[in-house]
């Protein structure tokens, strides 16, 4: 089959792969028809997110059809159309029944506080081959594949995968409220439905900050007040708009791309993934010669504290690897913030999403901006890694 394989940092490839097959009776084997390219894909290739198995399959949002079950799964049958959450679970754990999938006791080989497994990791995280590819094996296949209704199509699915319910999370972890004042840093496909799910749970007002025009357009679209940081502080604004209080609930959908200052210096070498991207995007790559992991605190982390209100809540959805040590603490402690971080339990939020999007609830399909070919996945990674206008996220089409 054909697949994106993670050959070493800043270099994928489409290559032939040997086709997955069953493994253990638990698992199930998907022909995925639609896949897609997420900001956290970018981590491992740039090498911000490390430990990346030279072999490993990329991606980790699917949809497809089922093709092969193993004897325990009971659930499920060829044909079956389905959605596959990212992060994987056993289902049967104290930490699954709770609701905490992501923090699976069984699903990760590396031992039960090895963390979250995810398809298309670090070997940290599995390794588990990922879905930017035309097969996919699927462990506790019973728990982690959720099937879909005809009503939801697959352009609509893909995001139910992986980053609407990572924005749902973020949300939720943030505990927001009717009334609510909201500040999400980032306007990324994650940030966008962050925003669009602080909506669905009664925020008054919603901040957006970003620095792309058409993610802060899409932003704004949504009934955010958007903030441009090249062209104003995000801290003093959002003071200035809340007389000074600042946000009740501030959300970080950036993660370990705003671990540098916004404002890098001009003169840094770029090496790593595709030097011309890095150009077009320098703040989004902070793994440069002169980049250690953990030698300073996010700007986003920064601006949050900074900007969130006394006793309010800070949430923390973007991805940061384990090397990223650093933290404002003083400043989080001075103003008594409950600080919520970690990995999206995706199993516990897609069916209800599902429904949602089937109940034409929320169009998600707002946030899709691109629909490539499979065949083009190299050159779609490269228009995505340089963010450039319009690309915020892309679908990647196989064969039906």
């Amino acid at each position: 089959m054909k697949a994106v394989v993670f050959h070493g940092i800043g270099d994928i490839r489409l290559d032939d792969v040997p086709d997955p097959r069953i493994e253990q009776p638990g698992d199930a084997i998907v022909r995925i028809t639609a896949s897609a390219i997420c900001g956290t894909d970018l981590h491992m290739i740039r090498g911000t997110m490390p430990g990346m198995k030279e072999g490993t399959v990329m991606g980790h949002e699917g949809v497809g059809v089922v093709e092969e079950v193993g004897d325990q799964v009971r659930n499920l049958a060829r044909g079956d159309r389905v959605v596959v959450p990212s992060t994987i679970a056993c289902g049967y754990c104290s930490y699954c029944r709770a609701g905490y999938y992501s923090q699976c006791d069984n699903a990760n080989p590396n031992g039960r506080l090895a963390g979250s497994a995810f398809y298309g990791g670090p070997k940290a995280t599995g390794p588990f081959n990922g879905m930017q590819a035309e097969y996919v094996r699927v462990p506790f296949a019973s728990v982690n594949l959720v099937r879909l209704p005809e009503e939801v199509a697959d352009d609509a699915a893909i995001l139910l995968s992986d980053i609407f319910p990572t924005g749902y999370f973020g949300a939720d972890l943030a505990r927001i409220k009717h009334g609510d004042t909201v500040a999400v840093f980032g306007c990324g496909p994650v940030g966008l439905f962050t925003i669009a799910s602080a909506g669905l749970m009664g925020a008054g007002r919603i901040f957006a900050v970003d620095r792309v025009e058409s993610r802060l357009d899409a932003a704004k679209a949504q009934g955010a007040e958007v903030i441009n940081f090249d062209e104003d502080s995000p801290v003093e604004v959002i003071r200035e708009l809340t007389g000074g209080i600042g946000a009740d609930r501030v959300i970080d959908a950036v993660g370990v791309d705003a671990v540098r200052s916004h404002k890098p210096s001009d003169d840094r070498e770029d090496e790593k993934f595709d030097n011309e991207a890095k150009q077009a995007a320098p703040d989004a790559h902070p793994h440069d010669g002169n980049w250690v992991p953990g030698d300073a605190p996010s700007q986003a982390l920064r601006w949050g504290i900074e900007a969130a209100a006394k006793a309010g809540t800070l949430a923390v959805i973007g991805v940061y690897p384990e090397q990223v040590e650093s933290f404002p603490i003083g400043k989080a402690f001075m103003k008594n913030l409950t600080l919520r971080v970690g990995n999206c339990n995706h199993r516990r939020y897609v069916p209800d999403l599902v429904n949602k999007v089937k109940s034409n609830v929320i169009d998600p399909r707002d946030v899709l901006t691109q629909r490539e070919p499979f065949t083009s996945v190299i050159d779609a990674y490269k228009h995505f890694d340089r963010r450039e206008p319009g690309w915020v996220k892309v679908e990647l089409l196989l064969a039906a």
